[in-house]
């Protein structure tokens, strides 16, 4: 039943990516203003995320803030069914720019093994497909609540790459498979900035708030040795077109001080984000977990959406 239904999901996705590029961008626009007025949790997180994040900023640069992450997101949402259900050679055409490939060929050719973080900007399923194209991978993913959700990802993830590609859920087996890819020499794809478990993470500042911040993208640089490269798809203009960007981490990334290790991991994480405050993902509750002894809740108000 399952994967029956996941089959049915892709059938549906495939059909919507589908559609013209003109009509999607039209649904798109729909969608955020569905979100805007009907008080959705992408808006109201979206919102107080950007309170939290840009003090500075006006109540209408705050709303107009909002509004372009709204638009921002639903076009990512609905560009993403078609790099779900399209061939992957098509797909890597929308990338017309890409700025530090040098960097991921010397990574490569150096065979110390190569981690890359991949912050929530842009598209990320776009940049897992020409990770793919460039080299076999595994990359580390939180399994959604349900078994649909997961058999569906699994199955518009492999696609093409299915002998190039190995999810890996984030639990203790699957971390021990990554760090024996890296002793290899490997590759390894981690999605830095999502909040994990209580006992897995330290808490480090996010522009300028307290965030719970994984340390296991440190502990594995520092112990493997591996190369740390930021990379993300940013998207130009309003068509499905992409710049590609890979850099440097900072060095502090793989000190076995974990403060150190987070604090710099969040620091890149940021620098990416301010670029296009838009293409983050600012729907996400980024600060819920909230440091011992705290007394405020920045989504207390929120809780149920």
């Amino acid at each position: 039943m399952t994967d029956a239904l996941a089959r049915l999901l892709h059938a549906l996705a495939t059909a919507a990516g589908r559609l013209p590029w003109h009509v999607l961008r039209r649904l798109a626009d729909a969608l955020a203003w569905g979100w805007l007025r009907t008080g959705a949790r992408e808006s109201v997180v979206a919102l107080r995320n950007l309170e939290l994040a840009y003090p500075d900023w006006t109540p209408a640069e705050r709303d107009a803030g909002r509004r372009a992450i709204l638009r921002a997101t639903a076009l990512q949402t609905l560009d993403t069914l078609r790099l779900w259900t399209r061939p992957h050679g098509e797909n890597l055409a929308m990338i017309r720019e890409i700025h530090g490939e040098a960097l991921f060929d010397a990574a490569l050719a150096s065979g110390r093994g190569l981690i890359v973080a991949a912050p929530h900007v842009g598209n990320w399923e776009l940049l897992n497909q020409w990770l793919a194209a460039k080299t076999p991978l595994a990359i580390l993913y939180k399994p959604p609540e349900s078994a649909i959700g997961e058999a569906f990802l699994r199955r518009v993830r492999a696609d093409a790459d299915a002998d190039r590609v190995t999810q890996v859920r984030a639990e203790g087996a699957g971390v021990r498979q990554l760090y024996k890819r890296l002793q290899a020499g490997g590759v390894v794809g981690i999605l830095p900035d999502q909040q994990p478990k209580g006992g897995d993470g330290e808490f480090a500042p996010f522009f300028g708030v307290q965030a719970l911040t994984m340390t296991l993208l440190g502990r594995l640089a520092a112990r493997s040795g591996a190369t740390v490269l930021f990379a993300w798809c940013e998207r130009i203009g309003d068509g499905p077109v992409y710049a590609l960007h890979i850099e440097s981490a900072s060095p502090g990334i793989a000190d076995p001080d974990p403060a150190v290790a987070t604090a710099a991991l969040n620091a890149d994480v940021e620098r990416i984000a301010r670029r296009d405050p838009a293409q983050y993902q600012w729907t996400y509750k980024r600060f819920k977990a909230r440091p011992p002894g705290s007394t405020t809740h920045p989504y207390a108000d929120l809780e149920g959406r």
